[in-house]
């Protein structure tokens, strides 16, 4: 990892699903010392590279890779489903597969995911996100009444307003809002206060949706820990199921996000998640990490 004049370099490429864009590090090749420093170090858009955060690709023990994720703030994320789409079209187009069907290893669990290939580029990602829980306290969600299975249009007071909640957790928690409007939506003042609400003890990636029709719902988003961003996976996800479970979608659903659709079908049959969307290749780079060198 020594680049010229012995500084501390590191090879990476920043890609991008529908907007929600990391940077990526093929640790076949390159070894991070300190990833939650990198990651606060290159999510800077100022003076890093400009991120919401830093995935690495590694080896598995049980999966054909391991992707380890840390959000812009340095702190581990289980799970992103525009992030694994990415990693999926890196193993392919970078020779480390040639594979079109691939299990790739996270802290969300073993995701398996099918790519559409042209022109010998991965051009397209299906994700099996596998079921999503339900479950307060796999969420988790602090709940007054321990009986309570799932959470399920659940009143919520955030800020001296009350608001309706349903839980759901695809390897990674999120709480569904539904809005009569979007556009006006001051998400950077809410979205810190759902964040770190005390009902959610490891905080909480909060989805404010709005139902379009019966296929369609469309959504901000607040991640834990990187604040809004263009398009969240998991979040789509968690917004299909709870239009779901709340009545109000079928269960196929196009998610419109700020930076563009995914599909979503929440199969009857098997319980599983299934999210289709694009994944590109911003460019390549090597950025000198010796000024956050211990």
């Amino acid at each position: 990892m020594n680049g010229k004049n012995g500084e501390l370099a590191m090879k990476f490429t920043k890609m991008q699903g529908l907007g929600n864009d990391y940077v990526y590090v093929n640790c076949f090749k390159e070894t991070i010392e300190d990833p939650s420093a990198v990651a606060k170090f290159v999510s800077n858009r100022n003076f890093g590279i400009g991120s919401d955060g830093l995935i690495l690709i590694c080896a598995s023990e049980t999966a054909d890779f391991q992707m380890i994720m840390y959000n812009a703030d340095g702190s581990r994320g289980e799970m992103c489903g525009n992030g694994i789409r990415c990693v999926a079209k890196y193993v392919y187009d970078y020779g480390l597969t040639d594979k079109t069907r691939i299990s790739v290893e996270t802290l969300g669990g073993i995701k398996y995911l099918d790519l559409t290939v042209e022109d010998g580029k991965v051009c397209l990602v299906k994700v099996d996100m596998g079921e999503p829980h339900l479950a307060p306290e796999e969420i988790p969600i602090a709940m007054d009444n321990k009986d309570v299975g799932k959470v399920i249009d659940e009143e919520i007071d955030v800020d001296g307003r009350k608001y309706r909640m349903t839980g759901v957790s695809m390897g990674n928690p999120h709480t569904v809002v539904y809005m009569d409007d979007l556009k006006e939506l001051e998400i950077e003042k809410i979205g810190p206060k759902f964040e770190n609400h005390p009902r959610f003890p490891q905080r909480i990636n909060t989805e404010f949706a709005h139902v379009l029709d019966e296929h369609t719902v469309e959504m901000r988003v607040w991640e834990r820990g990187s604040g809004e961003t263009l398009a969240c996976g998991t979040g789509a996800c968690a917004v299909a199921v709870a239009s779901i479970l709340n009545g109000l979608t079928k269960r196929k659903v196009t998610v419109k996000l700020l930076g563009g659709d995914l599909i979503i079908e929440w199969e009857e049959d098997t319980g599983h998640v299934f999210m289709t969307g694009p994944a590109e290749v911003v460019f390549d780079g090597e950025i000198d990490l010796s000024g956050i060198a211990k």
